[in-house]
């Protein structure tokens, strides 16, 4: 390249920084804007606490917009993120949104609670399930987040049994892709005497570990966390989790991406104590009996005016019912938001046909 391409080029490169530079202004002007809008907004309607500023679908309106919008280079899930903290920030001028999660620090529910509530909230880290339904309950916390199935090893049975005696509803959903790695302070496999991890991480892993861990000893334990802490402190044990507990725990990763399923997603619920308005993509949750116990034809019976209405169910899981032995509730979720047209009469049907009838929450679908 000659001295007259070189200084050409030069030229070009700090044009185009300059430009950067003024497009970073513009955005940063813009951004104290959508702040201060925000902050009228909570003062026109006489708001004084972060929870009562929190529109889920709103958000969910606002994200949706953002990918109809998107033209790249960025993909939609980068534009998302930056829009879902420009939100989170602007929510938390005053006091950030406490959260509550399945701890400790450095599970999927914790990234499960930063990719649907940014990072401007305080995140609070619980040691059970039934834990995050007590502070959410209490109002020690404004909003929690749980697991309630995996695409590959199905529900999470103690999520779905909090409903059955809990008044929260839920608020909303988050999709998490899971990605399981092999971890520790070890050089090399041969290092391995153990591997502990989750029951539904090992249960994720399990051909892998089968063809290339054969013989180790693998350790359930209460969360993949607490496995990373594990290899952190202990000779010899690795742990299957996330990018996350590697960060937190200091582990490198030895394998990545060592889940059987390349498609293997974890569904999340946002819990709380208030039902919102439709966001224009939604879905309802309940729980159910049917009014009797026996005879054929029972639960088609029960939900026969979904049918009816064209309401389309997208899920049912069955559980004992605690009331008496070979009792079951059911747990149903379909397509639409419980108040609109269509939605509701067939819900009133189902109300009539039901033993038990609850409308445990409607909420956005997940975004992205």
């Amino acid at each position: 390249m000659n001295d007259s391409a070189g200084s050409e080029n030069a030229a070009k490169l700090d044009e185009l920084r300059n430009r950067i530079d003024e497009i970073d202004a513009e955005i940063q002007s813009l951004i104290s804007a959508r702040a201060r809008c925000a902050q009228e907004i909570g003062a026109a309607k006489g708001l004084s606490e972060t929870v009562d500023f929190y529109r889920p679908e709103r958000e969910a309106r606002v994200l949706r917009a953002v990918v109809e919008r998107n033209k790249g280079p960025l993909r939609d899930e980068e534009m998302v993120r930056v829009f879902r903290e420009l939100m989170s920030a602007c929510l938390a001028q005053e006091e950030p949104l406490k959260i509550g999660f399945l701890g400790p620090e450095g599970t999927f529910t914790q990234s499960a609670v930063l990719k649907h509530f940014g990072h401007s909230i305080r995140a609070l880290p619980l040691p059970t399930i039934e834990e995050v339904f007590h502070e959410v309950e209490a109002g020690v916390a404004d909003f929690g987040i749980v697991p309630v199935e995996n695409s590959s090893e199905g529900t999470v049975n103690s999520t779905l049994d909090m409903f059955l005696t809990s008044p929260l509803k839920i608020c909303g959903e988050v999709e998490l892709r899971i990605c399981q790695h092999l971890m520790g302070k070890m050089s090399e496999i041969g290092q391995i005497k153990r591997v502990c991890s989750h029951p539904q991480s090992l249960a994720q892993c399990r051909a892998w570990l089968a063809q290339s861990l054969p013989g180790i000893e693998t350790i359930p334990v209460g969360s993949n966390a607490e496995a990373a802490r594990r290899a952190r402190d202990e000779d010899g044990t690795a742990a299957i989790a996330g990018d996350a507990a590697a960060d937190v725990y200091g582990l490198g990763i030895l394998f990545a991406n060592i889940e059987d399923h390349a498609d293997n997603t974890t569904r999340f619920l946002v819990i709380g104590r208030d039902l919102f308005p439709p966001s224009g993509d939604d879905k309802t949750s309940l729980l159910l009996s049917a009014s009797g116990t026996e005879g054929p034809g029972v639960l088609h019976d029960l939900l026969d005016p979904l049918s009816k209405y064209g309401i389309n169910m997208t899920r049912i899981e069955s559980r004992p019912s605690r009331r008496r032995k070979w009792d079951y509730v059911f747990f149903v979720d379909i397509e639409g938001h419980a108040s609109q047209d269509g939605v509701r009469e067939a819900l009133a049907d189902v109300e009539q046909q039901a033993n038990l009838f609850r409308v445990l929450g409607a909420y956005p679908k997940a975004v992205l």
